[in-house]
Protein backbone atom coordinates (compact mmCIF):
# COMPACT_ATOMS: atom_id res chain seq x y z
CA UNK A 1 0.00 0.00 0.00
CA UNK A 2 1.31 3.22 -0.90
CA UNK A 3 0.35 6.50 0.28
CA UNK A 4 0.92 8.40 -3.28
CA UNK A 5 1.45 7.10 -6.77
CA UNK A 6 2.27 8.91 -9.17
CA UNK A 7 2.52 8.16 -12.78
CA UNK A 8 4.76 9.63 -15.44
CA UNK A 9 8.13 10.92 -14.72
CA UNK A 10 8.42 14.73 -16.23
CA UNK A 11 8.83 17.53 -15.11
CA UNK A 12 6.01 17.42 -12.80
CA UNK A 13 6.13 13.50 -12.09
CA UNK A 14 9.09 14.18 -10.83
CA UNK A 15 8.63 17.23 -8.75
CA UNK A 16 5.75 15.52 -7.22
CA UNK A 17 7.82 12.61 -6.08
CA UNK A 18 10.14 15.37 -4.29
CA UNK A 19 6.90 16.80 -2.84
CA UNK A 20 5.43 13.73 -1.46
CA UNK A 21 8.39 12.20 -0.09
CA UNK A 22 9.95 15.27 1.81
CA UNK A 23 6.24 15.08 3.43
CA UNK A 24 6.68 11.29 4.61
CA UNK A 25 4.40 9.47 1.97
CA UNK A 26 5.12 5.89 0.80
CA UNK A 27 5.66 7.30 -2.67
CA UNK A 28 5.88 5.08 -5.69
CA UNK A 29 6.78 7.05 -9.28
CA UNK A 30 5.85 4.71 -12.44
CA UNK A 31 8.10 6.20 -14.71
CA UNK A 32 7.37 4.56 -17.65
CA UNK A 33 9.27 2.56 -20.52
CA UNK A 34 10.47 5.72 -21.54
CA UNK A 35 10.90 7.89 -18.94
CA UNK A 36 11.32 11.75 -19.00
CA UNK A 37 8.64 12.90 -21.01
CA UNK A 38 9.01 15.99 -23.54
CA UNK A 39 12.13 17.32 -22.71
CA UNK A 40 13.58 13.96 -23.73
CA UNK A 41 13.64 15.29 -27.37
CA UNK A 42 14.55 18.62 -27.03
CA UNK A 43 18.21 20.02 -26.95
CA UNK A 44 18.86 23.53 -25.47
CA UNK A 45 16.31 24.38 -22.81
CA UNK A 46 17.40 28.29 -21.70
CA UNK A 47 14.09 29.13 -19.91
CA UNK A 48 14.09 26.68 -16.89
CA UNK A 49 14.87 28.53 -13.70
CA UNK A 50 18.00 28.36 -11.67
CA UNK A 51 20.35 27.19 -15.66
CA UNK A 52 21.36 30.12 -16.71
CA UNK A 53 23.84 29.18 -19.26
CA UNK A 54 21.05 26.92 -20.28
CA UNK A 55 20.57 22.82 -20.34
CA UNK A 56 19.69 20.10 -22.59
CA UNK A 57 16.44 18.78 -22.54
CA UNK A 58 17.92 15.30 -21.41
CA UNK A 59 20.03 16.45 -18.96
CA UNK A 60 17.83 18.43 -17.21
CA UNK A 61 15.51 15.38 -16.35
CA UNK A 62 18.59 13.18 -15.77
CA UNK A 63 19.20 15.91 -12.75
CA UNK A 64 15.32 16.19 -11.91
CA UNK A 65 15.24 12.28 -11.56
CA UNK A 66 18.55 12.38 -9.43
CA UNK A 67 16.69 14.78 -7.44
CA UNK A 68 13.71 12.72 -6.83
CA UNK A 69 15.43 9.35 -6.36
CA UNK A 70 17.59 10.99 -3.27
CA UNK A 71 14.43 10.85 -1.43
CA UNK A 72 13.34 7.73 -1.67
CA UNK A 73 10.51 6.92 -3.98
CA UNK A 74 10.41 3.59 -5.11
CA UNK A 75 10.72 3.88 -9.00
CA UNK A 76 9.06 1.46 -11.77
CA UNK A 77 10.69 1.49 -15.01
CA UNK A 78 7.06 0.29 -17.01
CA UNK A 79 4.36 1.71 -18.65
CA UNK A 80 1.13 1.76 -16.04
CA UNK A 81 -1.84 -0.30 -18.16
CA UNK A 82 -4.86 -0.67 -16.27
CA UNK A 83 -6.31 1.67 -13.56
CA UNK A 84 -9.59 1.00 -11.06
CA UNK A 85 -10.42 4.11 -9.15
CA UNK A 86 -14.29 2.99 -9.15
CA UNK A 87 -13.18 1.66 -4.85
CA UNK A 88 -10.19 2.49 -2.42
CA UNK A 89 -7.62 1.59 -2.07
CA UNK A 90 -7.01 2.76 -6.16
CA UNK A 91 -5.28 -0.03 -7.97
CA UNK A 92 -2.72 0.47 -11.02
CA UNK A 93 -1.61 -2.40 -13.22
CA UNK A 94 2.58 -1.91 -14.20
CA UNK A 95 3.61 -5.18 -16.23
CA UNK A 96 2.25 -8.19 -14.12
CA UNK A 97 2.04 -6.08 -10.63
CA UNK A 98 -0.85 -4.18 -9.17
CA UNK A 99 -0.23 -1.56 -7.04
CA UNK A 100 -2.95 0.09 -4.31
CA UNK A 101 -2.53 3.68 -3.12
CA UNK A 102 -4.40 6.35 -0.75
CA UNK A 103 -3.68 8.84 -3.92
CA UNK A 104 -2.89 8.82 -7.21
CA UNK A 105 -1.08 11.96 -9.40
CA UNK A 106 -1.70 11.62 -13.25
CA UNK A 107 1.62 13.00 -14.66
CA UNK A 108 1.46 11.43 -18.01
CA UNK A 109 1.90 14.64 -20.13
CA UNK A 110 1.08 15.48 -23.29
CA UNK A 111 2.45 14.45 -27.16
CA UNK A 112 3.06 16.66 -29.89
CA UNK A 113 1.53 15.33 -32.90
CA UNK A 114 4.02 15.28 -35.89
CA UNK A 115 3.91 15.66 -39.56
CA UNK A 116 5.37 11.72 -40.06
CA UNK A 117 8.07 12.33 -42.47
CA UNK A 118 11.69 11.29 -42.11
CA UNK A 119 13.18 14.08 -42.26
CA UNK A 120 10.66 15.80 -39.54
CA UNK A 121 12.62 13.36 -37.13
CA UNK A 122 16.16 14.01 -38.17
CA UNK A 123 15.91 18.20 -37.74
CA UNK A 124 13.96 17.49 -34.40
CA UNK A 125 15.69 19.88 -32.08
CA UNK A 126 18.38 21.03 -35.13
CA UNK A 127 15.93 23.53 -36.97
CA UNK A 128 12.59 21.92 -36.32
CA UNK A 129 10.06 22.37 -33.19
CA UNK A 130 7.07 22.08 -32.09
CA UNK A 131 7.13 24.69 -28.85
CA UNK A 132 7.52 28.43 -29.93
CA UNK A 133 7.68 29.75 -26.45
CA UNK A 134 10.53 26.84 -25.93
CA UNK A 135 12.50 27.37 -28.97
CA UNK A 136 11.54 31.14 -30.48
CA UNK A 137 14.47 32.64 -29.25
CA UNK A 138 17.01 30.67 -31.40
CA UNK A 139 15.48 32.08 -34.63
CA UNK A 140 15.50 35.93 -33.63
CA UNK A 141 15.63 37.86 -36.72
CA UNK A 142 15.65 34.62 -38.84
CA UNK A 143 12.55 33.26 -41.14
CA UNK A 144 10.48 30.61 -40.20
CA UNK A 145 7.51 28.09 -41.18
CA UNK A 146 4.65 27.56 -38.99
CA UNK A 147 2.38 23.96 -40.05
CA UNK A 148 -1.00 24.33 -39.12
CA UNK A 149 -4.20 26.41 -39.40
CA UNK A 150 -5.92 25.90 -35.46
CA UNK A 151 -5.57 27.89 -32.52
CA UNK A 152 -2.21 26.49 -31.64
CA UNK A 153 -0.45 27.19 -35.15
CA UNK A 154 -1.56 31.01 -35.06
CA UNK A 155 -0.79 31.08 -31.91
CA UNK A 156 2.83 30.25 -32.75
CA UNK A 157 2.67 32.16 -35.32
CA UNK A 158 1.72 35.43 -33.41
CA UNK A 159 4.42 34.81 -30.72
CA UNK A 160 7.07 34.11 -33.53
CA UNK A 161 6.06 37.50 -35.15
CA UNK A 162 7.65 39.23 -32.20
CA UNK A 163 11.10 37.17 -32.50
CA UNK A 164 11.37 36.43 -36.08
CA UNK A 165 11.94 37.82 -38.99
CA UNK A 166 8.89 36.81 -40.94
CA UNK A 167 6.53 34.17 -40.41
CA UNK A 168 5.00 31.84 -42.86
CA UNK A 169 2.08 29.58 -42.20
CA UNK A 170 1.56 26.46 -44.42
CA UNK A 171 -1.98 25.51 -44.06
CA UNK A 172 -3.46 22.13 -45.57
CA UNK A 173 -6.81 23.84 -46.62
CA UNK A 174 -8.14 27.31 -48.14
CA UNK A 175 -9.24 28.97 -44.77
CA UNK A 176 -8.04 28.47 -41.09
CA UNK A 177 -9.58 26.17 -38.40
CA UNK A 178 -8.43 28.99 -35.28
CA UNK A 179 -11.02 31.06 -33.61
CA UNK A 180 -12.09 34.32 -34.74
CA UNK A 181 -10.18 35.82 -33.17
CA UNK A 182 -7.25 34.63 -33.44
CA UNK A 183 -7.45 34.49 -37.35
CA UNK A 184 -8.16 38.53 -37.66
CA UNK A 185 -5.07 38.75 -35.52
CA UNK A 186 -2.68 36.62 -37.33
CA UNK A 187 -4.25 37.96 -40.40
CA UNK A 188 -3.24 41.60 -40.08
CA UNK A 189 -0.06 40.91 -39.06
CA UNK A 190 2.75 42.41 -41.34
CA UNK A 191 5.23 40.03 -40.71
CA UNK A 192 2.79 36.50 -40.71
CA UNK A 193 2.20 35.31 -44.75
CA UNK A 194 0.10 32.25 -45.72
CA UNK A 195 0.80 29.59 -48.02
CA UNK A 196 -2.50 28.09 -48.54
CA UNK A 197 -3.77 24.30 -49.93
CA UNK A 198 -0.39 23.43 -49.48
CA UNK A 199 1.33 20.35 -47.22
CA UNK A 200 5.15 19.88 -46.54
CA UNK A 201 6.80 17.24 -48.00
CA UNK A 202 10.36 17.61 -46.82
CA UNK A 203 12.32 19.30 -44.56
CA UNK A 204 15.43 20.22 -46.34
CA UNK A 205 19.25 21.00 -45.09
CA UNK A 206 22.43 19.68 -43.96
CA UNK A 207 23.31 20.15 -40.19
CA UNK A 208 20.72 23.07 -40.04
CA UNK A 209 17.15 23.78 -41.53
CA UNK A 210 17.30 25.53 -45.08
CA UNK A 211 14.19 25.27 -46.31
CA UNK A 212 11.07 23.11 -46.49
CA UNK A 213 9.68 21.63 -49.62
CA UNK A 214 6.08 21.78 -50.43
CA UNK A 215 3.36 20.56 -52.53
CA UNK A 216 -0.17 22.56 -53.72
CA UNK A 217 -2.86 19.85 -52.91
CA UNK A 218 -5.12 21.32 -55.67
CA UNK A 219 -2.58 21.80 -58.48
CA UNK A 220 0.11 19.43 -57.42
CA UNK A 221 2.99 21.55 -57.86
CA UNK A 222 6.71 21.55 -56.03
CA UNK A 223 7.81 24.18 -54.36
CA UNK A 224 11.08 24.75 -51.93
CA UNK A 225 10.27 27.61 -49.57
CA UNK A 226 13.46 28.93 -47.86
CA UNK A 227 13.33 28.84 -44.40
CA UNK A 228 15.51 28.89 -40.97
CA UNK A 229 13.17 26.46 -38.80
CA UNK A 230 9.89 24.90 -38.90
CA UNK A 231 7.13 24.67 -36.02
CA UNK A 232 5.09 21.74 -36.28
CA UNK A 233 1.41 23.11 -34.85
CA UNK A 234 -0.94 20.26 -35.66
CA UNK A 235 -2.15 19.68 -31.59
CA UNK A 236 -1.04 17.46 -28.96
CA UNK A 237 -2.42 14.20 -28.30
CA UNK A 238 -2.74 13.97 -24.20
CA UNK A 239 -1.66 10.48 -23.05
CA UNK A 240 -5.00 9.78 -21.34
CA UNK A 241 -6.22 6.50 -22.84
CA UNK A 242 -6.34 4.28 -19.98
CA UNK A 243 -7.91 6.96 -17.51
CA UNK A 244 -10.65 6.88 -20.01
CA UNK A 245 -13.96 6.16 -18.21
CA UNK A 246 -11.89 6.66 -14.72
CA UNK A 247 -11.95 10.29 -14.54
CA UNK A 248 -13.73 13.12 -16.20
CA UNK A 249 -12.04 14.13 -19.50
CA UNK A 250 -12.54 17.64 -21.87
CA UNK A 251 -13.74 16.89 -25.67
CA UNK A 252 -9.99 16.49 -26.74
CA UNK A 253 -9.18 13.87 -24.24
CA UNK A 254 -6.80 16.56 -21.61
CA UNK A 255 -8.32 15.37 -17.91
CA UNK A 256 -10.72 18.15 -16.18
CA UNK A 257 -9.42 19.79 -12.81
CA UNK A 258 -10.84 22.05 -10.63
CA UNK A 259 -9.25 23.24 -7.74
CA UNK A 260 -5.83 23.45 -9.61
CA UNK A 261 -5.32 19.58 -9.55
CA UNK A 262 -8.52 17.62 -8.08
CA UNK A 263 -10.20 15.61 -10.63
CA UNK A 264 -13.64 14.88 -10.73
CA UNK A 265 -12.66 11.66 -8.31
CA UNK A 266 -11.47 12.58 -4.78
CA UNK A 267 -8.15 11.16 -4.06
CA UNK A 268 -7.30 11.76 -7.78
CA UNK A 269 -5.05 14.56 -8.83
CA UNK A 270 -3.69 15.30 -12.46
CA UNK A 271 -0.82 17.66 -12.82
CA UNK A 272 1.53 19.02 -15.91
CA UNK A 273 0.46 19.08 -19.89
CA UNK A 274 -1.81 15.99 -19.54
CA UNK A 275 -4.37 18.59 -17.96
CA UNK A 276 -2.70 22.00 -18.88
CA UNK A 277 -3.43 22.54 -22.93
CA UNK A 278 -2.43 26.04 -22.57
CA UNK A 279 0.59 26.64 -21.23
CA UNK A 280 2.64 23.24 -21.81
CA UNK A 281 6.24 24.93 -19.84
CA UNK A 282 8.11 22.58 -18.14
CA UNK A 283 8.21 25.26 -15.49
CA UNK A 284 4.35 25.22 -15.05
CA UNK A 285 4.70 21.04 -15.39
CA UNK A 286 6.94 21.31 -12.18
CA UNK A 287 4.60 23.54 -9.91
CA UNK A 288 1.78 21.29 -10.90
CA UNK A 289 3.52 18.32 -9.84
CA UNK A 290 4.18 20.54 -6.68
CA UNK A 291 0.53 21.12 -6.20
CA UNK A 292 -0.83 17.81 -6.43
CA UNK A 293 1.89 16.15 -4.25
CA UNK A 294 0.69 18.90 -1.33
CA UNK A 295 -2.90 18.62 -2.44
CA UNK A 296 -2.46 14.94 -2.02
CA UNK A 297 -0.55 15.11 1.41
CA UNK A 298 -3.23 17.25 2.69
CA UNK A 299 -6.12 14.75 0.87
CA UNK A 300 -4.40 11.62 3.39
CA UNK A 301 -4.34 13.63 6.58
CA UNK A 302 -7.64 14.13 6.09
CA UNK A 303 -9.08 11.15 5.18
CA UNK A 304 -6.87 8.73 6.60
CA UNK A 305 -6.11 8.45 10.22
CA UNK A 306 -2.45 6.56 9.97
Amino acid sequence: MYDVIIIGSGSAGYTAAVYSCRAGRKTALIAGSIPGGQLMLTSDVENFPGFPESILGPELMEQMRKQAERFGPEIIYDDASKVNFKSKPFEITVGKRILQGKTVIISTGANAKWLGIPSETKFRGHGVSSCATCDGYFFKEKDVVVVGGGDTALEEATFLANITRMVTVVHRRDKLRASQIMQERSLKNPKITFVWDTVVDEILGDSNVTGVKSRNLKTGKVHVLKTDGVFVAIGYEPNTSIFKGHVDLDPKGYIVTHNETETNVPGIFAAGDVRDFRYRQAVTAAADGCKAAMDADRFIGEHYKN
